[in-house]
């Protein structure tokens, strides 16, 4: 099984890794950074190249192949584009993350934490599906329906929380103890299968060091640092998804001026 680097530190753009298997145009890594679409988030983007020999000197003829699809299954699998023939089992090799489009996804995936504790906390609104990309996201929430002044409110809302600087961070948990000791309507541990035994729960703090956390979420996404790192966020509309279900759309305001 492929060790997933982003999951301990998911600010790590570069690492080193060993082909452990080839099939057609897609390796598995014995470790990896790139992250496999999952939880409404997109896969990375990237390049592997042939590591440095053991005398610390570049291999010749150095390939470079573009990672286009990271797709998670019984391991990751990394599909890979280039003029060179795929490396073959074996061959050390380094790979590079895409930091803008790992940083992007990273701001839309936290602001979609802070937007779906909000709607819980204040209007008892459920997350029950969501899905981000590098320049929007969106949010669906079992709710009657949003109006214009709720949107409004919404925002400046989620805006606050942003300025606030809120610390992000992630740490591992057993199921049995989340399930006794947090949240689960926020956790949101239904949604998980009984096979997952120890999760990944991403939490975003109060305001203050001794506050109770604003947000547990189990959760194997990137994030940024804290919610500051988000910067503004523009609240675009909302439409009805079918009974009791609302769509509310949003945009990073950075990316509303490209």
């Amino acid at each position: 099984m492929t060790d997933r680097l982003h999951l301990a530190d998911d600010s790590l753009l570069r690492f080193e890794a060993t082909v452990e298997r080839v099939l057609d145009d897609r390796v598995v890594l014995d470790r990896t950074a790139f992250y496999a679409t999952g939880g409404g988030q997109p896969h990375d983007t990237g390049t592997l190249r042939v590591a440095e020999g053991d005398n610390g000197e570049p291999i010749s003829e150095d390939p470079v192949w573009r990672v286009v699809d990271v797709e998670k299954k019984d391991t990751v699998y990394h599909t890979l584009d280039g003029d060179a023939p795929i490396p073959a089992t074996g061959t050390r090799v380094v790979g590079e993350v895409d930091a803008e489009r790992r940083r992007n996804h990273s701001r839309y995936h936290t602001a979609q934490h802070l937007l779906s504790a909000l709607l819980l906390s204040e209007f008892d609104a459920p997350t029950t599906g969501n899905q981000l990309y590098d320049d929007h996201a969106h949010l669906d929430a079992a709710y009657d329906r949003f109006e214009a002044d709720d949107l409004d409110r919404i925002a400046r809302r989620l805006n606050e929380l942003v300025e606030e600087a809120r610390p992000v961070t992630s740490y591992t948990m057993d199921r049995e103890t989340a399930e006794a000791t947090l949240d689960t309507e926020r956790t949101r541990l239904d949604l998980l299968p009984d096979s997952i035994t120890e999760l990944r729960i991403v939490e975003i703090g109060g305001r203050d060091p001794d506050d109770d956390p604003y947000d547990q979420t189990a959760c194997a996404g990137t994030h940024v640092g804290d919610t500051a790192e988000i910067g503004e966020v523009v609240v675009t509309g909302r439409e009805t998804k079918g009974a009791d279900e609302e769509r509310v759309r949003f945009v990073l305001a950075d990316h509303l001026e490209e």
